[in-house]
């Protein structure tokens, strides 16, 4: 039951797809972040698998693609 209680505040996330996104939606992914952590996922799998970090680890992954 847990998973499933997961899975569900997940899903009620504000998630949000790059403006770069296309209207076909192509390869995107969503993002949600809340105060703790930041998640991704396929934008064409809404059901599918979740990436969660820290948002500590986010803000240094976005630093290094802006290099």
């Amino acid at each position: 039951m847990r998973r499933q209680q997961q899975a569900a505040r997940l899903r009620e996330l504000s998630w949000f797809k790059s403006s770069y996104s296309g209207p076909e939606g192509g390869d995107c992914v969503e993002v949600a972040q809340t105060p703790a952590a930041v998640h991704v996922r396929d934008s064409k799998d809404r059901r599918g698998p979740v990436l969660s970090v820290s948002s500590t680890q986010w803000a240094v992954f976005v630093q290094r693609l802006a290099r």
